[in-house]
């Protein structure tokens, strides 16, 4: 016989699949339960999907049903009561019979299937467990290919993945049941299987498991991990062993051999320390370590393999202290590094000093020593080690920031020279270096200033710092009544510097000035512009405004109560791999955490803090989300932007054109409690939801260094001051629900202490009542975007434009009528 292709295998497989079918079709029952009786009032039975089936390898098959079929066993065995409802349990005697008689033919067909193997690849004699083995891989194959294509589909189950396993159970049954082969149904049965792992309930979520590492491949490592600890559940250690031994076997290179090698730790030892030699900074590897330490809490070896290769986990910092205490003498230079990334991690400057100044010499260890002598106002000390970094490391990135640095710190004439030098040793820095020389010149030469912001226009004149200066200028000729030179200043910023975040609100006044020319369609041109090219800046709500459209103005916006649609389901994060992916969309976050730091940390080879590229930044960013780390995912994602290199400067700009970036960047926690409180005090709950945003980052236990707290920043003497009012006897500032109560109530009387003027409200709940009292009688004027321009507290100021701007995000991202209208911009 001559040899045989693998395509030519499976198609030979396929038929031989279905003649088996065929041969079994007798043993089909008809709707009455019995076999072989037809009426010819009776539909046929509908023709079932053929598939192959999984055969597991024999150490680790299941005993309980058929390995890989399509159905879902029953989830009882012997006296133990299941606690799955039906219909997963509801098979009667006459079921289990007919099942055990199908099983039986099918058994049949596949030794006769298996002996005709033998003789289909090329000659040669392969064995029945081989040929299982390749018919096992082209599946898993076709799966994953498969799962490419349907990962991208509307999906019930990942909605339900959010609910708790009580609310979804019913529904992941039904789908578990189906017949048919799908995404759907092997996300259904892994969900299911979790749930009754949580319960202790090994027994169940091992059939529910069974074969469905062939069926779902993207995740048939941890469908592996799951059945060993349902095995270990039912007291089959021997069985779980093997389970979590074949991981090791098959999935090699995968960071899951860690959390095998963790479980199978719990039999025998040896296989930790196995994990902690080959895997030193896995997540999981850390979890082994501090149970060792546990056993051993003055191990120098335990203490040092946590530093070394966790030194920014949050328990490092009491391993610090053990290693302080009780093996300083110990230490080396590269654990004192290590303890100084702690310090500096956690933004403990003055307690970094020592340690960096024992690390080894480098340039970052260098400049962090001299930044937190600066941030402690150690300034002599610190000038020092500036100037030793920039004459020992004249062409690292960390001296162009001691130059800087050093600018601040000196007299502003010998600042200018450090600003001189960055300019010239660092020429992509050179704009920004000019900009701050201007600031210091301003200070004893303004002949020489002026003759250096004509340079920067000449020489950088699309930096940001050309487009400051030209709004600068701008601002004075507005100032003066010289609208049309006014005008001309802004229009230089809209031509020359487009990515500046300047740029909106010149436009948004070339708009203004427009109108007080009487020119209302270059007006309406300037307000659409702003809509089009900056949709999510706060001069884009202003447009919007001054456009006509309905989104509230300052003193309306706060009776609005605009539909809202949130995701009912998790994004498709753009990095990672398709492993990490699925279980980030099922919310299995410990493991998709785990897994994603691993990733991270293998492709960084050995660093411990990896430089992350932006669509591994942003993905990040939503597992802070997922851990109520607001704050940190927040700011994670603003830190993507603009990144200089053009290959990120690419991934930003793609990401930023979709919804899954703007919905990371304006997240909707706490939205039931936030609409709740919002009816009840008649304020719209997207100015509530930008407020949080603004004050707290959704951060339910920041504190304030003045002591204001919670969601909404509550003074505790405004809260006892509150609390009578609203019949609040006990109350705590951390409590969402107590802090958005006394929030809510104190945005409501702001509202009211200035005829529901949102702009004055929303002044007032940061610079207070006394200070808008004050300003409402020095400007005087009837124009609510000239009255915020002229606040004169920068941080106020600030703080307003903030607000709106969250509120006209929330706005456009959650309300679909906006997102239509948003739609229409620049189609007309």
């Amino acid at each position: 016989m001559h040899k045989k292709s693998k395509a030519q295998l499976q198609d030979y497989l396929k038929d031989l699949t279905a003649m088996g079918d065929a041969s079994s079709e007798q043993m089909e029952p008809n709707q009455d339960g019995h076999q072989g009786e037809t009426t010819e009032t009776s539909s046929p039975a509908p023709k079932k999907r053929l598939s192959l089936p999984n055969l597991s390898p024999p150490a680790i098959a299941s005993p309980h049903g058929e390995p890989g079929s399509d159905h879902l066993p029953s989830l009882g065995s012997g006296d133990q009561q299941s606690t799955i409802t039906a219909p997963l349990n509801g098979h009667d005697q006459s079921l289990v019979e007919e099942e055990q008689a199908q099983g039986s033919v099918r058994s049949k067909r596949w030794l006769w299937l298996g002996g005709i193997l033998v003789l289909l690849v090329g000659g040669t004699a392969l064995t029945l467990p081989r040929a299982l083995e390749m018919v096992n891989g082209w599946r898993q194959e076709a799966q994953l290919k498969a799962y490419e294509q349907e990962q991208h589909q509307d999906s019930e189950v990942l909605r339900l993945a959010l609910l708790t396993p009580e609310q979804r159970r019913g529904r992941l049954e039904a789908i578990a049941n189906q017949q048919e082969l799908s995404l759907e149904r092997s996300r259904a049965r892994f969900l299911l299987a979790g749930d009754l792992l949580a319960k202790f309930e090994g027994g169940p979520a091992i059939r529910i498991l069974d074969g469905l590492e062939v069926q779902y491949p993207v995740l048939a490592p941890y469908i592996l991990l799951m059945r060993g600890r349902g095995y270990q559940l039912s007291n089959e250690n021997d069985q779980a062993e093997a389970t979590w031994q074949s991981i090791l076997d098959q999935y090699p290179d995968s960071p899951v051999v860690v959390n095998a090698l963790e479980n199978l730790g719990s039999l025998d030892q040896a296989y930790w320390q196995q994990a902690i030699a080959d895997h030193p900074g896995h997540p999981r590897t850390l979890a082994i370590l501090h149970q060792q330490l546990e056993s051993e809490p003055n191990s120098l070896e335990i203490q040092r393999q946590i530093l070394q290769n966790h030194p920014t986990d949050g328990r490092t910092a009491a391993v610090i202290d053990g290693l302080k205490a009780n093996h300083q003498e110990h230490l080396t230079p590269e654990d004192w590094q290590a303890i100084g990334e702690n310090f500096w991690y956690r933004r403990i400057y003055n307690q970094a000093i020592a340690p960096y100044q024992k690390a080894p010499s480098n340039a970052r260890n260098l400049y962090r020593l001299a930044r937190a002598q600066q941030i402690s106002k150690l300034d002599k000390e610190a000038q020092e080690n500036y100037r030793q970094l920039i004459a020992t490391y004249p062409d690292s990135p960390e001296t162009a920031l001691a130059l800087r640095r050093l600018a601040e710190m000196v007299p502003p004439r010998e600042g200018v020279q450090y600003l001189q030098q960055l300019e010239q040793q660092f020429p992509d820095q050179g704009a920004s270096a000019l900009a701050a020389k201007i600031d210091l010149l301003a200070k004893f030469d303004a002949n020489q200033a002026q003759q250096a912001r004509q340079t920067l226009l000449q020489k950088y004149p699309n930096s940001d710092a050309a487009a400051n200066y030209r709004w600068r200028q701008a601002q004075e000729f507005a100032k003066a009544g010289n609208y049309t030179e006014a005008w001309r200043w802004a229009k230089e910023i809209a031509n020359q510097n487009p990515q500046s975040d300047v740029t909106p609100k010149a436009i948004f006044w070339i708009g203004k000035w427009a109108q007080q020319l009487g020119r209302s369609a270059d007006s309406k041109a300037a307000f659409e512009t702003v809509l089009a090219k900056y949709p999510q800046s706060y001069y884009a709500w202003r447009s919007a405004v001054l456009l006509g459209w309905q989104v509230g103005d300052f003193n309306s916006v706060r009776f609005l109560n605009p539909p809202v649609t949130v995701p009912d389901q998790r994004p498709l994060p753009p990095a990672g791999s398709p492993t990490f992916r699925e279980l980030y969309r099922l919310a299995q976050d410990q493991e998709a955490i785990e897994l994603f730091d691993a990733e991270i940390r293998a492709k960084a080879e050995g660093e411990t803090v990896p430089e992350l590229t932006v669509n591994e930044g942003f993905t990040e960013a939503l597992l802070k989300l997922t851990q109520q780390e607001y704050l940190q995912g927040i700011n994670q994602v603003l830190n993507l932007r603009n990144p200089e290199d053009p290959e990120q400067r690419k991934q930003w700009e793609e990401l930023r054109s979709t919804r899954d970036y703007w919905q990371t960047l304006f997240p909707f926690p706490y939205q039931k409690l936030i609409f709740e409180w919002s009816e009840k005090r008649q304020v719209n709950p997207f100015l509530v939801t930008a407020l949080i945003r603004q004050e707290s980052r959704f951060e339910k236990d920041i504190q304030s260094p003045v002591g204001a707290t919670g969601l909404m920043q509550v003074m505790p003497a405004t809260a006892a001051w509150i609390a009578p009012q609203i019949g609040l006897q006990e109350y705590s500032l951390t409590d969402p629900t107590d802090n958005v109560n006394m929030g809510t109530w104190y945005f409501d009387h702001t509202h009211k202490t200035y005829n529901n003027n949102s702009a004055l409200a929303v002044a007032s709940y940061n610079a207070g009542p006394g200070n808008v009292a004050k300003w409402l009688q020095e400007f005087n004027n009837a124009d609510p975007d000239l009255f915020v321009e002229r606040i004169p507290f920068a941080e106020t100021k600030g703080y307003v434009e903030a607000v709106f701007g969250n509120y006209w995000n929330y706005l456009r991202i959650y309300d679909p009528d906006v997102e239509k209208l948003m739609g229409q911009v620049g189609k007309s």
